[in-house]
């Protein structure tokens, strides 16, 4: 939730700077006479209708402007997302991406498959795996798409000692084979 008010009051801050930008550059260019940029001026110092209005919006302003400069040099201490186990000696984390690319190491062996993509969800009952690929369309997709959940879900658990609760497996298409030319020389 934080990140997306952060990114609300990015959007709001970038509009006003951009607002500003455009009555500078007009006033820059003559664009806005001497005499109007003069009677606002003196309506802000005089009249407090428009000076409550202008220091309102330079006040919000300022505190967004605090916020976002907050965000940027603060220090990062997040830390990659993983999963933590605790065993007699200590405590073991393992990240998430460690764990996809077990979970690919284990589907490539599967024979007919390409473009490996995993994805790596840590659910209550243990890892949820899911698997994108490709396949060469010459073998049995139940039959492949069997053995390569077995062997996914048998690699991660064998590797990390973490329980996979289930391998998912999409097949997204097939890898379609480019037509080889033979070349002729005459």
């Amino acid at each position: 939730m934080a990140k997306i008010i952060d990114r609300l009051l990015l959007f709001i801050f970038s509009l006003a700077v951009m607002v500003a930008a455009c009555a500078m550059l007009a006033g820059a260019f003559n664009w806005i006479p001497l005499e109007e940029t003069q009677a606002l001026t003196e309506r802000i110092y005089t009249q407090t209708g428009p000076a409550i209005a202008f220091i309102s919006v330079c006040a919000v302003l300022l505190l967004i402007a605090l916020r976002l400069f907050y965000i940027s040099v603060r220090s990062s201490r997040e830390q990659a997302p993983s999963i933590d186990q605790r065993n007699e000696w200590g405590d073991i984390r393992i990240s998430i991406e460690t764990v996809e690319n077990l979970a690919l190491k284990a589907a490539t062996r599967s024979r007919g498959v390409k473009d490996l993509r995993a994805r790596i969800r840590v659910g209550s009952a243990g890892i949820e795996v899911t698997i994108r690929s490709m396949v060469d369309g010459e073998s049995s997709i139940p039959a492949l798409t069997e053995e390569m959940q077995s062997a996914v879900k048998q690699h991660i658990e064998e590797i990390t000692g973490i329980p996979v609760a289930s391998v998912s497996v999409f097949i997204a298409n097939i890898v379609q084979s480019a037509p080889t030319f033979k070349s002729r020389v005459e």
